[in-house]
């Protein structure tokens, strides 16, 4: 242990941290970490589930850790591994931290059951990861500077990387963009980095030197003291959606800069609010995905922004830059992005199975690399999901050996006709199956969860190949490996441009949601491309029934611009009857029931105000909750069921009442395992 404290020393002059895996029965393990904890000083933050440090954190609450700064950290995996709060712990140490990465018994390590694989996996317990935990080990024993000590092996402890003395205090880079922010004209400014680069130090500094008035917003306050201790007395914190939720006139005034960090981790759409209150606004934000929306911030809402001048950070501010600790988790997690490569060579495709991590793991990370530079929401949780999931398959597009397209697909439904109609009545949620249990509980169709369905859950071509057709033709292929199935599907932010893509595909739109996802501001569509005899029924009757509902859901969708004939009969039909029983009686959604229910508003012999006034007059529901008296949205729809009840009375009460016994015997049978 004299070795280790020298060998920190010599971190903190070289500006270095670095990872020591320890390995072993979990006692052991423990009782390792408290002898380190005992030996060097330091705050020794503890990430796990089990608090074993006064200084602790869960893995859920890692959000919480963002923008602050620690010495020396325990990661407890010996039960879990969430890669994200990883990535998140590694950012916050200082120079001359050791990050204590604790395991299970190194053989075992691949088969024992990791309970994060709850969060990505589909299952009702946790699963063994061997693809992500074989992989990592490779990492861990091939990477030169990481430390390791298994227990009854002698512990593995390298010499630091010689490298001269650092120098913490080297901001050229974070000066000159603070000297252009100080003149910058008003619009919006975004900087962009990689974590350590100074970014909430660079805000606070531009607070505290402005000489008008800024104001400081991130997604939580906590995550907020670098950049308050270099802001001093100009530091003045608001939370975004407080600062939303304020009357015009009561927003603070006379506000140059509103300084907004770790923004990716804000919805786009309020974030799209946010950046027109004030003259000036700063976005800072990392594109690594632990964080929020990741490349997404870039990849969506920057694009937005054409007036937005683009800054990046690249030279580390609270490390070096041969720091062992960042490369090994760069490398672990895959942050950094691919060069793109173009090439000529003709398009062939394959078909790469999870088993190939450990055979072909270049072509792999190509293809993780490549869905992670295109898509929004990709995040380290979405490489464990890709590389032990069950369920999965991959279509990929290649020129010679470079991966030219990406296509990410998930299996769903199969669930009995039990549990597909408790989804229907929407008295059970399982896990996994988001299109075939939104065609159910949502669409109205139970049969489209027991049909086996895959689901394109992401698809990626190389930006200098598209509209070339490529991702026709995946899509295409993976039909060849789709034997057996009824249908594909896909979800998606609703554009017209997407729209007409999966069009081309040959997909059948049969849903629309009628809220926005907070990520993108698009609504959610949903399309399958039927491929059984069966799934074509379902397909048409989905169709019709959208179109049918389309007079109701249309004032919901103001910027979905769908062009559906009028529908040629509002009559309430024995589908109707059964939604509206499952509303009034079970639990299914208002938003799955609009359109069944605006009809039951045109045939009731009774008036139904509630239902009135949010179908046909269009109030929102917080208007309607204020001007009816009532409690809350909870007592909103309480109102509606009942309204939906006696409506359904009033027209047949015999019929009616054989529904309600029916939905009533469909809640009992699924109350013990709601």
């Amino acid at each position: 242990m004299s070795d280790v404290v020298a060998q920190t020393e010599q971190l903190r002059t070289r500006g270095m941290r670095r990872l020591m895996a320890i390995s072993g029965e979990a006692e052991w393990c423990g009782q390792q970490a408290q002898q380190w904890m005992s030996l060097l000083p330091g705050d020794w933050l503890w990430l796990g589930d089990a608090p074993q440090s006064p200084l602790h954190c869960a893995p859920k609450a890692m959000r919480t850790l963002l923008g602050q700064e620690f010495l020396h950290a325990v990661f407890d995996a010996r039960h879990g591994f969430n890669a994200e709060a990883l990535a998140v712990l590694a950012g916050t140490l200082k120079a001359g931290s050791w990050l204590l990465l604790l395991t299970p018994e190194w053989a075992s390590w691949p088969t024992q059951p990791d309970s994060d694989s709850l969060r990505w996996g589909d299952t009702a317990a946790p699963i063994a990861t061997p693809n992500f935990i074989a992989r990592l080990q490779r990492l861990l024993l091939a990477d030169p500077q990481t430390a390791r000590f298994c227990q009854h092996q002698a512990p593995v402890l390298p010499e630091p990387p010689e490298a001269p003395d650092w120098l913490p205090d080297d901001d050229v880079q974070q000066q000159a963009l603070l000297d252009q922010l100080l003149t910058a004209k008003p619009g919006v400014s975004v900087v962009t980095a990689p974590r350590g680069r100074g970014k909430s130090a660079l805000a606070g500094s531009l607070a505290a030197r402005w000489p008008g008035r800024c104001l400081i917003s991130a997604p939580a306050k906590a995550a907020t003291d670098v950049l308050a201790r270099f802001a001093g007395e100009a530091f003045e914190f608001i939370a975004p959606d407080r600062l939303l939720a304020l009357a015009p006139q009561d927003r603070p005034t006379d506000i140059d800069w509103l300084l907004i960090d770790e923004a990716a981790a804000i919805p786009a759409p309020m974030l799209a609010q946010l950046v027109r209150l004030y003259p000036r606004t700063l976005l800072t934000t990392t594109l690594q995905g632990y964080e929020g929306t990741g490349r997404g911030f870039m990849l969506k809402f920057c694009a937005s922004l054409p007036q937005a001048t683009l800054y990046k950070l690249d030279r580390p501010l609270r490390w070096s830059a041969e720091d062992p600790l960042e490369q090994f988790i760069d490398h672990a997690l895959l942050f950094n992005e691919a060069e793109a490569e173009e090439s000529r060579a003709p398009i062939r495709f394959c078909f790469p199975q999870q088993a190939e991590w450990s055979t072909q793991p270049a072509k792999l990370e190509a293809i993780y690399q490549l869905l992670t530079s295109a898509h929004y929401r990709t995040s380290p949780l979405d490489l464990r999901r890709m590389m032990d999931a069950p369920g999965l398959s991959f279509s990929a597009a290649l020129q010679e050996d470079k991966v030219s397209g990406a296509l990410w697909l998930v299996d769903e439904g199969g669930l009995t006709p039990e549990l597909a109609r408790a989804v229907w009545a929407g008295v059970r949620r399982p896990a996994g199956n988001l299109v075939a249990q939104s065609l159910a509980a949502h669409g109205g169709w139970p049969e489209a969860a027991q049909m086996r369905s895959r689901r394109i859950s992401r698809i990626a071509i190389m930006p200098a190949l598209r509209r070339q057709g490529i991702g026709a033709r995946m899509v295409q292929q993976s039909l060849t490996q789709a034997r057996e199935l009824d249908f594909l599907s896909v979800s998606f932010g609703y554009t017209t441009d997407l729209w007409r893509f999966w069009q081309a595909c040959g997909f059948q739109l049969v849903r629309i949601g009628t809220r926005t996802e907070a990520s993108s501001g698009c609504h959610t569509a949903m399309a399958i491309l039927p491929l059984s005899e069966g799934a074509k029924v379902l397909a048409a009757k989905a169709h019709r029934r959208l179109v049918r509902d389309w007079r109701w859901l249309r004032p919901f969708l103001p910027s979905v611009d769908l062009n559906f004939p009028e529908a040629v009969t509002e009559a309430l039909d024995e589908e109707d009857w059964r939604d509206l029983a499952g509303f009034a009686w079970a639990q299914r959604s208002f938003e799955s029931s609009i359109g069944a229910l605006g009809r039951l508003i045109d045939e009731a012999p009774q008036t139904l105000p509630l239902l009135q006034s949010a179908l046909v007059e269009g109030l929102a529901q917080a208007e309607l909750v204020q001007l009816s008296g009532l409690s809350g949205r909870k007592a909103l729809l309480h109102g509606w069921r009942q309204e939906a009840e006696r409506g359904l009375m009033a027209l047949n009460s015999e019929k009616a009442e054989a529904l309600r016994l029916e939905m009533t015997a469909l809640r009992e049978q699924s109350r013990p395992e709601v």
